[in-house]
């Protein structure tokens, strides 16, 4: 049986009388290529907040690699191996591309006090920076500030942050947003090279994107989980295509 990376157990999460998420079991398996789908409002963003510790479970549990970590705090589950990324990038505009970088290698080093003046200070933190740079094929951009950038290679800048924490489970929540088109193979490109071993989830709204990467779906509905399946089974599934109100005509659910 493949190990499971991260997992929930009937996690459920209410504001008041609404209940953004519903009972949810979910299995990211180790070294998994999924995708997490559904309408706006589905509350797959709230969802990621209780897989990374930002938001506490009104009940239910969250288990990484095994253990309980549901009173885990946001920082100590970083520590434990979960990285994200945002749909909007909280990147530190001012700053270069490899400033960015270093920070999150800094603190992953134990180098966070020395991490603003990152020329000359640690050398083995800059090596790892570049490292994860070229790995994104962004070594021309490192001494860019961030505000230079394209918006794709922003995202990449993202990633290269979130890989710069060592996880073991990286969540991705909605890495296509806001880049164009021609730009999106970038970043399933540079998916497509992460260590296998690394567990992937990505939320995202373009199913060109999720049909590309994903090994495995779950889509979520008003809070809870409608089906989960392969992408061909999604596909088929004449539950999501009603949800979705319409049809791609590649991949028979709506974009």
């Amino acid at each position: 049986m493949t190990a499971r990376a991260l997992e929930t157990r009937a996690v459920s999460k209410r504001f008041g009388a609404l209940t953004a998420v519903q009972d949810v079991n979910f299995r990211l398996e180790a070294g998994a290529r999924h995708a997490l789908i559904g309408p706006n409002g589905a509350g797959k963003t709230t969802f990621i907040n209780l897989l990374t510790g930002v938001l506490a479970p009104s009940q239910g549990q969250v288990l990484l690699n095994g253990d309980d970590i549901t009173a885990v705090s946001e920082a100590d589950r970083v520590k434990r191996g979960i990285a994200r990324t945002f749909q909007i990038n909280r990147l530190f505009r001012g700053l270069s591309v490899l400033e960015n970088v270093y920070i999150a290698v800094a603190e992953r080093m134990g180098a966070a006090p020395i991490m603003i003046k990152p020329a000359g200070s640690r050398s083995d933190v800059i090596e790892e920076s570049m490292r994860l740079l070229e790995l994104l094929n962004l070594q021309d951009d490192a001494q860019h500030r961030i505000s230079e950038l394209p918006y794709g290679r922003q995202r990449l800048v993202e990633i290269a942050i979130a890989l710069g924490l060592n996880p073991k489970v990286l969540l991705l929540d909605e890495p296509a947003a806001g880049v164009p088109s021609s730009e999106s193979h970038m970043i399933l490109d540079v998916i497509d090279q992460l260590d296998p071993d690394i567990a992937v989830l990505i939320i995202e709204h373009d199913m060109d994107v999720v049909f590309r990467f994903a090994k495995k779906i779950t889509v979520l509905v008003a809070g809870a989980v409608l089906t989960e399946g392969t992408p061909q089974q999604i596909a088929s599934d004449e539950r999501v295509r009603a949800v979705y109100l319409g049809q791609d005509t590649q991949h028979g659910i709506a974009s």
